[in-house]
């Protein structure tokens, strides 16, 4: 099986899931292989939503047979069609073998989606096209083919993008190039508190989905999406975009927050649209008195436990795709196995003392809340002065999230309520939905010298009620 450059392996076979071969784990698409056909994957786990990929990034994938040196391969060259925007995860190929092109799934987000179809109401949507290739080689002992094989779908896949839209489909409900129109212009960012100019949003993510509010392209399901993301200077331009009428969204890196354009955009075959500058104002209320990660949406810079070496997948080596190993989550307990997290603001490091996953306390057979907490001096406190923590979570199943400030008891300053179905955590995802709390924290309620706040994830009936943070920040009075 292979789904990108570093992710390729021998896989386990149909019969390894079987129960005289594995073990059945948490969940029953999670497996420990004890007796595999092939010897060699004895002792590694099989899960097939460790192989999920985020749809911007899901357009190749598929399996080789080494016995004939022949390669089968879905290619998808647009994502237009899917749903949830260009950061929805969703599964691939997994052992059968099974290959997937995934439509229309509530995957990583839960029923938050938009996706229930109401009996009298008319919807359609063309799906597609997405080309099963095959493709084989000379056969070799030392399996060089199997690169050959790769090369050659990745070459046939950038083919597939420069023919998209296709001029062959016949369907009404599949415009050609010529009944396409393009979206164009560039984005900038204010934020006084950190410069006084406007700052390019370069590498942002811009894109045409359906009129909502700022950021409901990620549960957006049951229309079309077009993204891209801008170059250096802010400057971005959709293309192929189908006729109708979009709002226009983007989010930038390094900021907290969604950008919605103000106005509807109407997009007719053949036409060219420029929106000209753009100015996104992120949330902010003030300056900035510490923060905690990188406004990315996902937990990704956080820290990420290796595996238990019971429980590998070694497709999952690779470094950057370490949080989709199995059991990520039962290692908090046994990194605090008798308190919770506690960060020390200028003393600790998130990439090493900030836990990915905020999740429950395991404790024998039962599980139990978790209270973090973020420590921190301030050397004046204005009584009178209005403060704001911003708190963005990368994901939430099932789960509630309650502030307290200087006191770990009695009632919350804020709380979330319960909140999320995005299964994040069990999934192997590094991340789910995006939200953003921005909380009001009176100066009365703040000391000079020393103060904590804490974070307690409430929510505990299975190890899987978790949230995980993208980031947090807390803000001085306005100035």
């Amino acid at each position: 099986m292979a789904l990108s450059d570093t992710q390729q392996r021998i896989m386990p076979r149909r019969e390894d899931r079987e129960h005289s071969h594995c073990q059945v784990l948490a969940y029953p698409e999670a497996v420990l292989l004890t007796n595999p056909i092939n010897p060699k994957l004895k002792g590694e786990v099989d899960d097939k939503y460790q192989y999920s990929i985020e749809s911007k990034d899901n357009k190749l994938h598929g399996w080789i047979a080494d016995h004939d040196a022949v390669g089968f391969w879905i290619i998808t060259p647009s994502d237009e069609f899917r749903t949830g925007g260009p950061h929805k995860q969703d599964l691939t190929s997994h052992v059968g073998p099974t290959a997937l092109s995934m439509f229309v799934s509530n995957h990583y987000t839960g029923k938050d989606i938009a996706e229930f179809y109401k009996e009298g109401v008319a919807w359609k949507k063309a799906f597609g096209p997405v080309l099963i290739y095959l493709n084989s080689a000379t056969f070799d002992h030392a399996h060089r083919y199997r690169k050959s094989l790769w090369k050659d779908a990745k070459k046939r896949l950038s083919k597939e993008i420069k023919s998209w839209p296709y001029s062959f489909a016949a369907s009404k409900d599949y415009p050609h190039a010529d009944h396409r129109g393009e979206v164009s212009g560039q984005l900038q960012v204010r934020d006084k508190y950190l410069h006084k100019q406007l700052m390019k949003a370069k590498s942002a993510f811009v894109g045409l989905a359906a009129p909502g509010r700022a950021g409901s392209w990620q549960t957006e399901g049951k229309g079309y999406q077009f993204w891209t993301q801008t170059d250096r200077a802010g400057h971005f331009s959709i293309k192929n975009v189908r006729r109708g009428k979009y709002n226009l969204y983007a989010w930038v890196h390094g900021f907290i927050g969604n950008y919605k354009l103000d106005r509807n955009v109407s997009v007719h075959p053949g036409h060219k649209k420029n929106l000209g500058t753009l100015i996104y104002d992120p949330p902010r209320s003030g300056p900035t008195l510490w923060e905690i990660g990188i406004p990315d949406r996902t937990a990704a810079e956080f820290f990420i436990p290796d595996p238990n070496p019971t429980f590998v997948n070694s497709i999952l080596n690779h470094e950057g795709e370490k949080f989709r190993q199995y059991g990520l989550w039962d290692r908090y307990s046994d990194t605090y196995p008798h308190h919770d997290l506690v960060f020390k603001v200028g003393a600790s490091n998130y990439s090493r003392d900030w836990f990915f996953a905020h999740v429950p306390r395991r404790t024998g057979n039962d599980t139990k809340a978790t209270t973090w907490k973020i420590k921190f001096k301030l050397q004046e406190v204005k009584k009178s002065g209005k403060y704001t923590l911003q708190m963005a979570l990368a994901a939430a199943n099932f789960a509630e999230v309650q502030v307290r400030i200087n006191t770990p008891d009695g009632s919350p300053h804020f709380t979330t309520n319960r909140i999320g179905y995005d299964n994040a955590v069990a999934r192997h995802g590094i991340h789910g939905l995006y939200r953003l709390y921005s909380i009001n924290v009176p100066g009365k309620g703040l000391r000079g010298g020393n103060n904590t706040i804490f974070l307690t994830q409430t929510r505990c009936k299975d190890e899987f009620m978790a949230v995980m943070y993208d980031y947090i920040r807390l803000e001085g009075p306005a100035v």
